[in-house]
């Protein structure tokens, strides 16, 4: 190996050994201070070069590894290692008779064993392990964890309570700038989600974040500020909090929607004085018609815990029923007798429900429901159960089961995306306008009482709404007006055409102000522009715009003595008739897409950018609406949607290390964000 270095020559070298088979070559860096010797029965065993102490290795095919031989050197146990370090220690600073310092001999190899360590690097990420799982920063004074990091790296200084918060606060400025970088390169709108947060203090907490599609057409979602408020419910405070947020973040211009994440009324109030403010100054698209957006999970929540408290004394009988069969194997298997003399079909296990989760209610009823014959039967076997529903209370749940699983379903569909956007949230909401509606006129006394009920909450919800749902659901190439047009004349009947105006109406204005905007070509569309753009550019030399993009007359034939000039001027005319329509109006006339279950959104759009330039902008912005602010499973059918608690233990901590933690959290688990490409000088034309 002669163009080898001497660290790689050395770090191969071996110690001899008696072995009478050939094994491989030994590559740890241990051997440079064991040698190896052979002892009775096969066995050999390791012996420090300087001290002379032998440790087993090997017996017969066994070997024993080498991490005790490595400790017997790096945590110096090694008693003449330990001598010859204290020596060189030393004569380190001893000068030399030229007044030089002597410096020691340098090796010809670095060993791993004292491998280089970076204690910045360290502490930085033991700053980032206690932001990402949200453990107390006063772990870093705890005997036990300091003992343990000693024990892994006895050259680690554990930082103080102190300088841990300060990393943190480093690291959080840091990411921030990243943050912002990305948001001064990012061309299109961002939605705000509005959260409120309370402690066990008078003080507490809002939450905002933003939502946007970057050019590539991912869904992108991050925490901006978590900010102490004095009031949370007061909407003068709110409101204030917000426009230091959009100041801050320089996003006021980029402004498009925010979402509300409870439905008290001083949302009302504030949302409206900020609406005010923000269209006063020109900020808001469509002069605010959609700035207002109301979190859809949590009215799903509203309604379902309402209609489950409308019969809590018979759910109660339902619950202690289900305990008093599943109290015992024995009583379990008298049920299932009874179920099975009965010939009742369900496949369904009777199940206890998680009060502050209705899906789990909604699923102890429903199972319930399909046993309550059994249940009837086994009052009348069994003197100790008591606790059977009335046929009139069956019809009740019933009723409330049919209505919750509305609300079940149109729960799953959101739950089933993991990021869903704008669109799929219009037939939700529609479907469940259009039961209650039509619940309310049913001849049924406690089916139209249960619907009016229902209906009275989630129609103020279609009301604010309904307008941004449908404008979301047009970008989706699968269901455009159409959709719009079939639901409405559905729910409003003759009324239909008042209010599928308003949905159009709103789409073409909105489409304006997006084309009054100059369109900065994004790379993709130079590249695909690029021949083009050359033969464009060539025709300027010596031509006016006019004769550029004129169409083919008499004059200019291009096909003379073929007999086919007429075809040729009736393509031109054709191809300027195209041409005066707008992207939008192209979009509209064209056929919908087909309806598959792959339909991937964001993707068809980013392919026809090209296509639509201008829409695709608007569309980009329209579809990051969070029309919900939770998708998960524990979230979405959780009681405590809309109000969240802050620990005892991050109440008690400063507001700015609070919203450090917070967004700190959020903005690690990414990969370093992605920066827009600076938009190109070129303009596109305007549509007039």
């Amino acid at each position: 190996m002669g163009d080898a270095s001497d660290t790689e020559h050395l770090a191969t070298q071996t110690p001899p050994a008696p072995q009478t088979n050939k094994r491989r070559r030994k590559k740890s860096l241990v051997w440079e201070h064991f040698t190896v010797e052979a002892v009775s029965g096969g066995c050999t065993r390791a012996c420090c070069k300087l001290c002379k102490q032998t440790f087993a290795y090997s017996s017969g095919s066994k070997v024993a590894g080498t991490s005790h031989l490595k400790r017997h050197i790096v945590l110096g146990s090694c008693p003449k290692l330990k001598m010859e370090k204290k020596q060189l220690a030393l004569t380190s600073g001893s000068k030399t008779d030229g007044g030089a310092t002597e410096q020691p001999p340098k090796r010809r190899y670095r060993s791993n064993l004292n491998a280089l360590f970076d204690h910045e690097l360290t502490c930085e990420n033991l700053a980032k392990m206690i932001i990402l799982h949200e453990y107390p920063l006063h772990m870093v004074e705890q005997p036990a964890v300091m003992a343990f990091v000693q024990s892994l790296q006895p050259r680690f200084k554990m930082p103080s309570y102190s300088e841990i918060d300060g990393e943190i606060l480093a690291i959080y400025h840091k990411e921030k700038q990243n943050l912002m970088q990305v948001f001064g390169t990012f061309t299109g709108r961002i939605s705000l989600t509005i959260g409120l947060w309370t402690t066990s203090q008078t003080l507490g907490y809002v939450s905002l974040t933003g939502q946007f599609i970057d050019s590539d057409w991912k869904l992108h979602r991050r925490m901006l500020n978590f900010m102490m408020v004095s009031s949370p419910h007061s909407e003068n405070a709110l409101s204030e909090v917000i426009g230091i947020s959009l100041s801050e973040w320089n996003m006021k211009s980029k402004l498009f929607t925010i979402t509300l994440d409870n439905n008290c009324s001083s949302h009302d109030i504030y949302s409206a004085n900020l609406r005010d403010y923000l269209s006063n100054k020109n900020m808001l698209v469509l002069k605010g018609q959609l700035f207002v957006v109301r979190c859809y999970a949590h009215i799903l929540n509203v309604i379902a815990q309402d209609v489950i408290a409308s019969i809590h004394g018979i759910i109660y009988n339902i619950r202690e029923s289900v305990k008093f069969v599943k109290v015992s194997p024995a009583r379990e298997e008298k049920f299932a007798d009874i179920a099975l003399q009965l010939e009742i079909p369900s496949t369904k296990s009777l199940s206890l429900d998680v009060a502050i989760h209705w899906n789990t209610t909604y699923h102890m009823l429903v199972a319930a429901l399909e046993y309550k014959q059994a249940f009837t039967v086994l009052e009348s076997m069994d003197e100790n159960y008591n606790e059977a529903p009335t046929p009139e209370d069956w019809k009740k749940v019933e009723i409330v089961c049919t209505y919750l699983k509305f609300l079940y379903d149109s729960a799953n569909v959101v739950m089933a995306t993991a990021d869903p956007t704008a669109n799929i949230f219009f037939q939700e909401a529609w479907k469940i306008e259009l039961e209650l509606t039509n619940g309310i006129s049913n001849e049924d006394v406690i089916v139209s009482t249960t619907a009016k009920d229902m209906h009275e909450k989630f129609d103020k919800y279609w009301k604010d709404c309904y307008l941004v749902l449908a404008v979301a659901v047009v970008m989706d190439p699968r269901f455009k007006m159409k959709l719009v047009e079939f639901s409405f004349s559905k729910l409003y009947g003759e009324d239909a055409a008042r209010y599928i105006k308003v949905v159009d109406d709103s789409i073409h204005e909105l489409y304006l102000e997006y084309v009054n905007q100059p369109l900065a070509l994004t790379p993709a569309y130079e590249e695909q522009q690029g021949g083009e753009a050359n033969i464009i550019g060539e025709a300027d030399n010596g031509a006016n715009d006019s004769e550029v993009f004129r169409p083919l007359t008499p004059s200019t034939p291009t096909s003379a003595g073929d007999g086919l000039l007429d075809f040729d001027i009736y393509i031109s005319e054709m191809a300027v008739n195209h041409s005066s329509k707008s992207e939008l109006e192209q979009y509209l006339e064209e056929a919908l897409v087909p309806r598959i279950q792959e339909f991937d959104i964001l993707n068809w759009w980013k392919l026809n950018t090209i296509k639509y330039p201008t829409l695709s902008k608007m569309a980009r912005d329209v579809l990051a609406i969070p029309m919900s602010m939770v998708n998960s499973g524990s979230s979405i059918f959780g009681t405590g949607t809309g109000s969240r608690v802050l620990d005892e233990y991050r109440s008690s901590l400063r507001p700015e290390i609070v919203e450090a933690l917070f967004c700190a959290k959020d903005w690690l688990p990414y990969l370093p964000t992605m920066i827009e490409p600076p938009p190109s000088n070129a303009i596109v034309k305007m549509e007039f």
